[in-house]
């Protein structure tokens, strides 16, 4: 009977984790969309609607689902059927298995908040993540297409060498640590230090994390690291014969590896789940004042976002003659409901006693949000260098690491263990 409650409790976080995943990629790509326009000074999506919804463009992710479901799913003659179905599936089942480790909570309840609890968990990381290579490599060969070998032959050059100066990069973090459980790398950032400041990985090793975040980048194709999808050399790289949910897979694949890495530069580097200032002993203790204070804090968002979007009412009153002229106005009434109910929960949280149970699920979720909050700036900083840097050439991209970046992670360990004696 213990068995089977671990293995369900162990299903159940898989799936939390796997949806929550899943989740991310349709507002990345809407947010990467609109950070796009933003730096280019465009308007971007805004047009996709179902009756007055269009959310700012965020029905467009629907119609490109849809459209993606519905395309003929055209195969050339001469492909290698089984590897060339196979690929897609590998990349995306690799982008999601490196999530099985991320703690997103402390213990509650006597549950550990991760799928799996492993002591070595950033070898796990490593070592799944390594395997990418394989899918990539397979659907560039398979694909019997000229322009896809040569976008599988440079990503496999390019994800050997950066896992080089990635795995160094790490080094200096767990003599911090002196851990590989990732948990335990995240309690330990629960500190503070000089008396103001959480005691985060970044100001211990910040060299170390600049080379990590680096090497993350160059690790999940992102530009200005996608020479395996140079679209100017390459039409499309390894996914050019790809077309369907088959291409969908690689793209959702893409995300979800930003989304890994995010967590995993979190976890070492930001405190991961801890939310500053705050221990979970903490949290438990004061969650009555604390839900108070984040539902008055939510009052004054609210009525900004009400009038915000009662002004964007009478901006585009007429724009269209039909329902969606009231969009803005059935916005700004909902955020004036929404209103009302943060200010109901306050009064109740103040007035109502707390049981246990409910403090520890206010931690819980506290943590949770906190570690999606910082996976989701870290998203928006990947998004923000996409569309700011060039692509680099390919000898520039090679020079790079091991040139620079291998060298620096080598000296980021002799200088930190030149801290740790020096402590010692």
């Amino acid at each position: 009977m213990l068995s089977l409650t671990i293995l369900l409790l162990v299903l159940v976080k898989a799936l939390f984790v796997v949806l929550l995943a899943l989740a991310f990629v349709p507002f990345l790509v809407w947010l990467e969309r609109k950070g796009s326009a933003i730096i280019q000074d465009r308007v971007g999506p805004n047009r996709a609607a179902i009756g007055f919804v269009r959310l700012g463009g965020l029905v467009h992710l629907l119609a490109d689902s849809l459209k993606m479901l519905s395309k003929e799913d055209l195969i050339p003659r001469e492909v290698d059927r089984f590897y060339y179905y196979l690929a897609p599936f590998l990349v995306a089942m690799v982008s999601l298995m490196l999530l099985a480790v991320m703690p997103f909570a402390d213990q509650q309840w006597g549950v550990p908040m991760q799928v799996l609890t492993l002591n070595a968990g950033v070898i796990y990381i490593l070592s799944i993540a390594s395997l990418n290579v394989y899918g990539i490599v397979l659907a560039g060969w398979s694909s019997s297409n000229k322009f896809a070998l040569l976008g599988g032959l440079r990503s496999s050059a390019q994800l050997v060498s950066y896992e080089i100066p990635m795995g160094l990069a790490l080094v200096g973090a767990l003599m911090v640590y002196n851990t590989v459980q990732l948990n335990e790398i995240v309690v330990a950032q629960g500190q503070v230090v000089l008396g103001f400041l959480p005691a985060w990985g970044i100001w211990y090793q910040p060299l170390g994390a600049i080379l990590f975040t680096i090497c993350a980048f160059a690790e999940t194709n992102r530009t200005p690291f996608d020479l395996a999808e140079g679209e100017s050399e390459l039409v499309a790289g390894y996914h050019t014969e790809y077309a369907g949910m088959k291409f969908g897979l690689f793209f959702l694949a893409e995300y979800v590896a930003m989304v890994a890495s995010s967590a995993l530069i979190v976890t070492l580097y930001f405190g991961g789940w801890q939310v500053p200032y705050f221990t979970t002993e903490g949290l438990i203790a004061h969650a009555a004042l604390l839900f108070t204070i984040a539902c008055l804090a939510a009052v004054p968002l609210l009525i900004w976002l009400a009038i915000a979007f009662h002004q964007s009412y009478l901006r585009n009153l007429g724009r269209f003659k039909d329902i969606r002229d009231q969009e803005g106005h059935i916005y700004s009434r909902l955020c004036w409901g929404l209103m009302m109910v943060a200010l109901l929960a306050a009064v109740a949280a103040a007035l109502l006693p707390w049981p246990v149970w409910l403090a520890q699920a206010f931690a819980l979720v506290a943590q949770i949000g906190c570690f999606l909050v910082k996976i989701l700036l870290m998203c928006a900083f990947f998004i923000w260098v996409r569309w700011t840097l060039p692509r680099f050439r390919y000898d520039q991209l090679m020079q790079l690491s091991w040139r620079t970046l291998l060298p620096l992670a080598l000296l980021n360990i002799l200088l930190t263990g030149a801290m740790i004696l020096a402590k010692a």
